[in-house]
């Protein structure tokens, strides 16, 4: 089934939820305007629905090939990129300073979006590739930016991110591979790299691959990290490619989903180490890789939304065709898609409900991050800043979590033809699975909201949210109209909830960071959910206002999808309250021996 992008909510996410003329009156985004977007998402839309969909299904079957350490990609996405390249897609949301075409983040999150729904395995190239620009563009001298940042822009050269090795894991602290001076500003870099995203390719001519390296003087753990640059061709003076550098593809791991996105174990320095080129200052690669790190965190939160709305569309267009059994109380006789039965609806309605919220989320901190770059008064920076690190972990961790549950349906709505590869439905849970685990799993993610961003700021950030969403909630239950009462009801529940859970969190994190640790995925996905009622609460008093519209039968929807999300999914608050504030004794309490 060929991908259609949902331009009209992404556009109400970007206008009304991520506030986007405001954006568009920033300094920079002069050119931004509403027709301007909407055309951008049109074309994206296009491309996607022609380019990219019809190869994702076929790159899942066919996979990569490697041999001898060349990796060949699945059949027509090499042309694919090249077609991507050359329409200025890759370059999207880059600086002008390197070619790029500098739009808002909140734009350029839609039409990543887009990509990622169509086809997630070739959008995982891009994604790393301007990972890596972010973290030169920030922390790389002047003549490596002008070495390598233009041609990584236009796609001409894409990029990777060399973190993980076989020993370390998450835990970047047991990093090994090592980075020897050569005498002439240059180093030889020597160790085993893996699970590396489009580590080896032939879509473009060179790629340049971001190593974490130990100097031999370098204090042990995280503070003994730097970053490096080391191109799989060196580069000559002129631009132009010099030999190849020493360093292989050794492998490609053969995965769950994903299969048309090559993931490399990369071996450096088999003969005489990989040359490669400091970034910034010494032993602080563990920081500037961050850059990088949190830039792939959102984007891998917007893979969540992006794969839920391709199940939901896949699901919705087979029950819409699908016919078998008789629906309950119909008594006409005829024979009607499943789309009839109220369990395939309450099934569909979820996945809906959740994606929008999921969406909701991810725009809304990308308008964010926009504001926070770019606002010219400096106390609106700094609480665009404080919402957008508050908010990173349970974009990628909420948005990701729920991709499972979205996906699972989706299969769920097929009925047995969902069990059979040949339907699709699978492809979109087994790329999904993924999305939890890479850029740091949900745990990761966890820790990180309940510690550095809430526990260890005395909870500043999350109580400014809290009475945000409070004010938003009195303005829902002061409407005449029963259903944004109910929303009301269902946020109000929610903000009781998050406030315990966020109290007690706030009382026990110090004393008893185990109790608090256990606690900490239900806690991210308790926000998440909350967080969720609360811009769809926020998209219902909008539409409320517009059902008489031209298009009122969109803003009748989001109002439906927003009761459905109050009703069905914010219940789970109260759940995941409860197992924080009394649950962290039954997970600690059983002895090793008796798992």
């Amino acid at each position: 089934m060929t991908y259609v992008a949902p331009v009209k909510d992404m556009m109400f996410a970007m206008n009304e939820l991520a506030g986007l003329e405001e954006i568009a009156g920033l300094p920079g985004n002069e050119e931004v305007s509403p027709d301007l977007v909407e055309a951008i998402l049109d074309e994206a839309g296009k491309f996607a629905s022609e380019v990219l969909s019809p190869i994702n299904a076929p790159g899942d079957k066919q996979g990569n090939t490697w041999k001898d350490g060349v990796v060949t990609t699945a059949d027509g996405f090499k042309e694919a990129y090249a077609s991507f390249c050359e329409t200025g897609w890759n370059g999207m949301p880059a600086s002008t300073d390197f070619g790029g075409q500098g739009l808002p983040v909140t734009v350029s999150t839609a039409v990543l979006e887009m990509w990622k729904s169509a086809n997630m395995s070739f959008s995982l190239c891009q994604m790393l590739t301007l990972g890596a620009v972010e973290a030169i563009a920030h922390h790389g001298s002047d003549e490596l930016k002008s070495t390598y940042l233009e041609k990584m822009v236009s796609g001409q050269w894409t990029g990777t991110m060399n973190l993980t090795e076989p020993q370390a894991g998450s835990d970047l602290a047991a990093v090994r591979t090592k980075a020897d001076p050569r005498g002439d500003g240059s180093y030889a870099i020597t160790g085993t790299k893996i699970f590396i995203t489009w580590g080896e390719h032939d879509m473009a001519e060179n790629i340049i691959h971001l190593v974490l390296a130990r100097l031999p003087d370098a204090p042990p753990g995280v503070k003994g990290i730097s970053l490096f640059i080391a191109p799989k061709y060196m580069v000559n003076a002129d631009g132009s490619l010099g030999e190849r550098n020493d360093l292989v593809c050794a492998s490609i791991e053969h995965k769950m989903g994903i299969h048309a996105s090559a993931t490399a174990v990369m071996a450096f320095g088999e003969k005489t180490g990989a040359i490669g080129y400091l970034v910034g200052e010494p032993n602080r690669g563990l920081e500037y890789m961050f850059t990088m790190m949190n830039h792939a965190r959102l984007n891998v939160g917007l893979e969540g939304v992006a794969i839920s709305e391709r199940a939901y569309q896949q699901a919705l267009g087979y029950a819409r065709e699908r016919i078998q059994g008789k629906i309950i109380g119909d008594k006409s006789g005829d024979k009607k898609p499943i789309l009839h039965h109220p369990d395939v609806r309450r099934m569909l309605m979820d996945m809906k409900s959740r994606t929008e919220a999921t969406r909701a989320l991810a725009y809304y901190v990308a308008g964010c991050m926009d504001r926070a770059k770019s606002h010219p008064d400096e106390a609106v920076r700094k609480a665009n800043q404080s919402r957008l690190e508050l908010l990173t972990p349970v974009v990628k961790g909420w948005c990701t979590e729920t991709a499972q549950g979205v996906t699972w349906n989706g299969i769920q709505v097929h009925g047995g033809m969902g069990f059979i590869e040949e339907t699709g439905a699978c492809q979109h849970m087994r790329d999904a699975r993924i999305t939890t685990i890479y850029e740091g799993t949900t745990a990761i993610q966890a820790n990180d909201l309940i510690g550095r961003k809430t526990a260890k700021e005395g909870g500043l950030s999350m109580k400014g949210l809290l009475e945000e969403m409070a004010q938003t909630q009195a303005a829902l239950a002061a409407q005449d109209n029963s259903t944004l009462q109910i929303i009301a009801k269902g946020l109000g529940n929610g903000i009781v909830a998050l406030n315990d859970a966020t109290d007690w969190l706030l009382k026990t994190y110090d004393g008893s960071p185990q109790a608090a640790a256990a606690g900490a995925v239900p806690f991210l996905k308790l926000t998440g959910v909350v967080a969720g009622v609360w811009l769809m609460g926020r998209a219902a008093l909008v539409s409320a206002g517009r059902v008489t519209a031209d298009d009122g039968d969109f803003y009748k929807a989001k109002l439906v999808t927003a009761r459905y999300f109050a009703e069905h999914v914010v219940p789970e608050a109260a759940c995941y309250r409860d197992a924080i504030l009394n649950g962290s004794g039954s997970v600690l309490a059983l002895e090793e021996a008796l798992f």
